[in-house]
């Protein structure tokens, strides 16, 4: 089977810091895999090569068998993926509509995006109670799904998230977790989920990549992973 997403060999690095030093990985269509890792293991370097927000030293990303790598940000989401940076970055005094529209912003089909719309606020109830409200004054788990179902808005065929746990209420942690399952299942959506809460990345992943210092160090089936000691001991809080 062909990769929907092929990242290889890809050498990645700041000033003279090597952030990537030729990580090698893969996203099929319909899987969500996860990458974990501690602060700086190079997870979220990996999430800014795709999207053309850094370029790479050498190596190559190829999305649905056409190079990306070096291709502006704004085409690579016109070719289907959408990130979800870490920390949310809301436009807070705009309402969560219009937070939604703005990924909507490469498509033109204004009866196509009212259905997107509608679906994502049926799967996000919280954002329909909210929906005139300035998306500043939602809570953080509240502006976590606003970014996820503003990145939906633009029909993306790869959903790229980092770190979607950050900082949110345990209790809103598992409302998010479900949604990116569900977002996966129900609409074929292949995820590619940057975690350091590595329990639930593994629980809602097919296959995982664990990151140490810019290298793949351990990659395999999610579920298997949750049980491998490595992982436990480095990943898991040590629970062997």
């Amino acid at each position: 089977m062909t990769a929907m997403l092929d990242f290889k060999d890809v050498e990645l690095y700041y000033d003279h810091v090597y952030a990537l030093k030729g990580v090698s990985l893969h996203v099929n269509k319909g899987e969500t895999v996860a990458l974990i890792g501690a602060n700086g293991a190079g997870k979220s370097s990996i999430l800014r090569a795709i999207t053309g927000l850094a370029k790479p030293k050498s190596g190559s990303v190829t999305f649905e068998q056409a190079r990306v790598d070096g291709t502006d940000p704004s085409a690579i989401v016109k070719r289907g993926i959408a990130m979800v940076p870490e920390g949310r970055r809301v436009f807070p005094f705009m309402s969560v509509k219009d937070n939604l529209l703005m990924g909507a912003f490469t498509r033109s089909d204004k009866a196509d995006i009212q259905k997107t719309l509608d679906n994502i606020l049926t799967r996000f109830p919280r954002l329909k109670e909210r929906y005139t409200q300035a998306a500043g004054t939602l809570s953080g788990g509240e502006q976590q799904m606003m970014v996820i179902g503003r990145a939906l808005m633009a029909k993306p065929k790869l959903l790229l998230l980092d770190e979607p746990s950050l900082g949110i209420a345990p209790k809103l942690v598992q409302d998010i977790a479900r949604s990116i399952v569900a977002i996966n299942r129900d609409e074929g959506v292949s995820v590619l989920l940057v975690e350091q809460n590595s329990r639930m990345a593994l629980s809602i992943s097919h296959r995982a990549y664990a990151m140490a210092t810019g290298n793949v160090v351990i990659e395999g089936n999610s579920k298997e992973l949750l049980h491998d000691d490595r992982i436990k001991a480095a990943y898991l809080g040590g629970e062997v």
